[in-house]
């Protein structure tokens, strides 16, 4: 199965938050809370983005984070590579065929060469504006906080 790590998915979810209002400062706390996550983990993310230049970071009693660029000029690809690094569905499509101990026998690895391409491109085209209007559709967007009241529902048999 291909699938991108929690971190990733996360941070994917934050920045498309950001996204909304592209010329907005967020900090760690309102995000954390905005998308139901821990603020270490929120805090990680933003510091790692900041580190690659998707974001910026700003100092001071406004400080807090903002996107680097605006939103149509950030792919869904660029976002996937700076927290997992390099799209490759194979070994040998980020290492060559000396990453595989039959890679001098392959046959297919040109194969999944094109696979990945296609993958690529299409996380390419992509852009985090394009993922805050499909977050916009019927109840999908809306932020639903849950409060523990302290009191349990048991049914009854």
């Amino acid at each position: 199965m291909i699938r991108l790590n929690r971190e990733t998915d996360y941070g994917i979810g934050i920045l498309t938050l950001m996204a909304r209002e592209p010329d907005g400062r967020f900090n760690a706390g309102a995000l954390a809370e905005a998308r139901g996550l821990p603020q270490p983990i929120v805090s990680k993310i933003l510091k790692h983005l900041a580190r690659s230049d998707l974001l910026v970071s700003y100092r001071g009693a406004k400080g807090g984070y903002g996107l680097a660029r605006r939103p149509e000029a950030i792919s869904i690809a660029e976002i996937i590579t700076v927290l997992e690094g390099p799209i490759a569905l194979t070994d040998c499509i980020e290492d060559g065929q000396e990453a595989c101990q039959y890679g001098s026998q392959c046959n297919i690895s040109n194969v999944w060469s094109r696979i990945n391409d296609v993958v690529l491109n299409a996380l390419s085209e992509i852009t985090l504006a394009e993922m805050t209007t499909a977050e916009g559709g019927e109840g999908s967007g809306q932020v639903h906080t849950l409060e523990f009241t302290g009191v349990r529902h048991v049914r009854e048999h």
